[in-house]
């Protein structure tokens, strides 16, 4: 009885899940580097984000980016 309940848990999963992106301009495995007008409004609406009270994993996953990037935003 035991080992059937054995067989049947979930196996662990090891490592980083995969990233799904969001989509925009990120093709697959490719960067996507913001500058000028379009870096201001990212980080501007990262911070009106986070005073919203949405988790910083959350953010990170929808963007593609760090969770250290987010925490090093002024």
């Amino acid at each position: 009885m035991a080992q059937a309940l054995i067989d049947e848990s979930p196996k662990p999963r090891r490592g980083r899940p995969a990233l799904n992106g969001s989509g925009d301009k990120r093709g697959k495995g490719k960067r996507l580097r913001r500058t000028g007008k379009e870096l201001v409004q990212f980080r501007a609406m990262l911070k009106a984000e986070r005073k919203k009270g949405v988790p910083v994993a959350e953010l990170a996953l929808k963007h593609n980016i760090s969770s250290a990037y987010i925490y090093l935003l002024p």
